[in-house]
């Protein structure tokens, strides 16, 4: 099963907001979802009241294997911008392992 952190859409008709869920890839946009970690309000005018993420929450899903979809990276970054970081830090050092790897392959 891949896991998905995305944004799951709730409200009304102009006036929508959105939850930030663990859910299986294939599931649809406003389908079930595993755990919800957080929300954001893009229609609120108060910069506390916009966002809210549990970022030790994120960071587990994350951990065992759950990817970020784009949207959700980039209001993640704006609250806890550390968890990007070591996402990327992650993604550096495979590639580089993965080089040394080769680089070996082909001497030996």
């Amino acid at each position: 099963m891949a896991l998905k952190i995305r944004l799951r859409q709730q409200g009304r008709t102009n006036r929508a907001f959105f939850r930030l869920v663990v859910t299986d890839s294939r599931s649809p946009r406003d389908g079930k979802y595993v755990e919800a970690l957080g929300w954001y309000n893009p229609v609120e005018a108060e910069d506390d009241k916009k966002l809210f993420f549990k970022s030790d929450r994120i960071k587990h899903w994350l951990d065992l294997g759950a990817q970020l979809t784009e949207s959700a990276a980039c209001l993640i970054k704006k609250t806890s911008p550390e968890i990007i970081r070591a996402q990327t830090e992650k993604k550096v050092a495979a590639r580089a392992k993965a080089a040394v790897k080769r680089k070996e392959k082909t001497q030996g």
